[in-house]
Protein backbone atom coordinates (compact mmCIF):
# COMPACT_ATOMS: atom_id res chain seq x y z
CA UNK A 1 0.00 0.00 0.00
CA UNK A 2 1.55 3.41 -0.68
CA UNK A 3 2.19 6.03 1.87
CA UNK A 4 0.00 8.60 1.76
CA UNK A 5 1.21 12.19 0.53
CA UNK A 6 0.10 15.63 1.86
CA UNK A 7 -0.16 16.91 -1.43
CA UNK A 8 -2.13 13.78 -3.07
CA UNK A 9 -4.92 13.58 -5.02
CA UNK A 10 -6.99 11.93 -2.69
CA UNK A 11 -5.82 13.51 0.72
CA UNK A 12 -6.61 17.05 -1.14
CA UNK A 13 -10.15 16.04 -2.62
CA UNK A 14 -10.90 14.84 1.18
CA UNK A 15 -9.94 18.13 2.72
CA UNK A 16 -11.87 20.30 -0.38
CA UNK A 17 -14.84 17.90 0.52
CA UNK A 18 -14.37 18.15 4.34
CA UNK A 19 -13.83 21.91 4.92
CA UNK A 20 -16.81 22.68 2.09
CA UNK A 21 -19.46 20.61 4.67
CA UNK A 22 -17.58 22.50 7.20
CA UNK A 23 -18.53 25.62 5.51
CA UNK A 24 -22.21 25.19 4.31
CA UNK A 25 -22.60 23.89 8.03
CA UNK A 26 -21.86 26.85 9.28
CA UNK A 27 -23.85 28.83 7.50
CA UNK A 28 -26.94 26.31 7.61
CA UNK A 29 -26.71 26.31 11.54
CA UNK A 30 -27.68 30.22 11.17
CA UNK A 31 -30.73 29.18 9.83
CA UNK A 32 -31.28 26.25 12.19
CA UNK A 33 -30.57 22.77 9.85
CA UNK A 34 -27.83 20.66 10.67
CA UNK A 35 -25.53 18.52 8.32
CA UNK A 36 -27.90 16.28 5.72
CA UNK A 37 -31.36 17.95 6.57
CA UNK A 38 -30.63 20.45 3.62
CA UNK A 39 -30.47 17.81 1.29
CA UNK A 40 -34.01 16.25 2.25
CA UNK A 41 -35.30 19.96 2.22
CA UNK A 42 -34.28 20.35 -1.29
CA UNK A 43 -35.13 16.85 -2.79
CA UNK A 44 -38.84 17.75 -1.03
CA UNK A 45 -38.68 21.07 -2.68
CA UNK A 46 -38.60 19.50 -6.04
CA UNK A 47 -40.76 16.82 -5.31
CA UNK A 48 -42.71 17.10 -2.30
CA UNK A 49 -44.33 13.92 -1.22
CA UNK A 50 -41.78 11.45 -1.70
CA UNK A 51 -41.01 7.90 0.91
CA UNK A 52 -38.25 7.88 3.07
CA UNK A 53 -37.17 5.02 1.00
CA UNK A 54 -37.23 7.54 -1.78
CA UNK A 55 -34.91 9.82 -0.26
CA UNK A 56 -33.14 7.48 0.73
CA UNK A 57 -32.32 5.95 -2.67
CA UNK A 58 -31.91 9.48 -3.74
CA UNK A 59 -29.78 11.22 -1.73
CA UNK A 60 -27.46 7.76 -1.56
CA UNK A 61 -27.67 7.11 2.26
CA UNK A 62 -29.31 4.44 4.54
CA UNK A 63 -33.32 4.42 4.99
CA UNK A 64 -32.71 4.57 9.45
CA UNK A 65 -30.18 7.74 8.09
CA UNK A 66 -33.40 9.23 6.54
CA UNK A 67 -35.88 7.99 9.09
CA UNK A 68 -34.26 10.03 12.08
CA UNK A 69 -33.52 13.10 9.78
CA UNK A 70 -36.93 13.17 8.90
CA UNK A 71 -38.32 13.07 12.43
CA UNK A 72 -36.11 16.04 13.33
CA UNK A 73 -37.08 17.72 11.11
CA UNK A 74 -40.56 16.95 11.38
CA UNK A 75 -40.27 17.95 15.26
CA UNK A 76 -38.57 21.27 13.86
CA UNK A 77 -42.10 21.69 11.88
CA UNK A 78 -40.59 21.66 8.79
CA UNK A 79 -42.02 18.36 7.43
CA UNK A 80 -44.86 16.56 7.67
CA UNK A 81 -45.43 13.01 7.35
CA UNK A 82 -48.73 11.75 5.60
CA UNK A 83 -50.06 7.81 5.53
CA UNK A 84 -50.14 6.86 1.55
CA UNK A 85 -53.98 6.81 0.32
CA UNK A 86 -53.32 3.25 -1.28
CA UNK A 87 -50.58 1.63 1.24
CA UNK A 88 -51.38 2.72 5.11
CA UNK A 89 -47.83 1.52 5.90
CA UNK A 90 -46.47 3.61 3.80
CA UNK A 91 -45.62 7.84 5.07
CA UNK A 92 -45.24 10.00 2.89
CA UNK A 93 -43.07 13.24 3.88
CA UNK A 94 -44.40 16.73 2.38
CA UNK A 95 -42.82 20.27 3.26
CA UNK A 96 -44.69 22.40 5.80
CA UNK A 97 -45.13 26.33 4.58
CA UNK A 98 -42.38 27.32 7.36
CA UNK A 99 -40.35 24.17 5.43
CA UNK A 100 -41.15 26.01 1.99
CA UNK A 101 -40.24 29.24 3.36
CA UNK A 102 -36.99 28.07 4.33
CA UNK A 103 -35.95 26.47 1.25
CA UNK A 104 -34.58 29.90 -0.21
CA UNK A 105 -32.36 30.47 3.07
CA UNK A 106 -30.77 26.91 2.39
CA UNK A 107 -30.28 27.56 -1.62
CA UNK A 108 -28.76 31.13 -0.44
CA UNK A 109 -26.17 29.04 2.20
CA UNK A 110 -25.48 26.47 -0.84
CA UNK A 111 -24.55 29.31 -3.22
CA UNK A 112 -22.85 31.54 -0.98
CA UNK A 113 -20.59 28.23 -0.13
CA UNK A 114 -20.08 27.28 -4.02
CA UNK A 115 -19.18 31.08 -4.34
CA UNK A 116 -16.67 30.86 -1.50
CA UNK A 117 -14.92 27.64 -2.60
CA UNK A 118 -14.48 28.50 -6.44
CA UNK A 119 -13.56 32.27 -5.73
CA UNK A 120 -10.43 32.83 -7.97
CA UNK A 121 -11.74 30.47 -10.28
CA UNK A 122 -12.41 31.51 -14.02
CA UNK A 123 -15.71 30.05 -15.69
CA UNK A 124 -13.75 28.16 -17.98
CA UNK A 125 -11.95 26.22 -14.80
CA UNK A 126 -15.22 26.07 -12.90
CA UNK A 127 -16.72 24.11 -15.91
CA UNK A 128 -13.68 21.90 -16.21
CA UNK A 129 -13.46 21.47 -12.27
CA UNK A 130 -17.22 20.54 -12.77
CA UNK A 131 -16.82 18.11 -15.31
CA UNK A 132 -13.59 16.26 -13.61
CA UNK A 133 -15.70 15.79 -10.33
CA UNK A 134 -18.31 14.62 -12.57
CA UNK A 135 -15.92 11.66 -13.32
CA UNK A 136 -14.52 10.92 -10.29
CA UNK A 137 -17.78 10.44 -9.04
CA UNK A 138 -18.79 8.18 -12.00
CA UNK A 139 -15.26 6.32 -10.99
CA UNK A 140 -16.16 6.03 -7.80
CA UNK A 141 -20.21 5.14 -8.03
CA UNK A 142 -20.59 1.58 -7.16
CA UNK A 143 -21.38 0.40 -10.80
CA UNK A 144 -18.05 2.07 -11.69
CA UNK A 145 -16.33 0.22 -8.82
CA UNK A 146 -17.99 -3.36 -9.74
CA UNK A 147 -16.43 -2.69 -13.08
CA UNK A 148 -12.96 -1.45 -12.06
CA UNK A 149 -12.68 -4.76 -9.95
CA UNK A 150 -13.97 -6.95 -12.75
CA UNK A 151 -10.89 -5.28 -14.89
CA UNK A 152 -8.27 -5.78 -12.68
CA UNK A 153 -8.95 -9.45 -11.82
CA UNK A 154 -9.38 -9.71 -15.24
CA UNK A 155 -5.94 -8.66 -15.38
CA UNK A 156 -4.76 -10.75 -12.49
Amino acid sequence: MAKANKGSTMSRLHSASRLSRTALASRLLAHGFYAGQDQIMIALSQEDGQTPGQLAIRLGVRPPTITKTINRLQAQGFLDKKASDHDARQAHIFLTDPGRDTIRAIEKSLRKTEKQALKGLDKKDQKTLAKLLSRIEANLSDTALAEVDDEIDADD
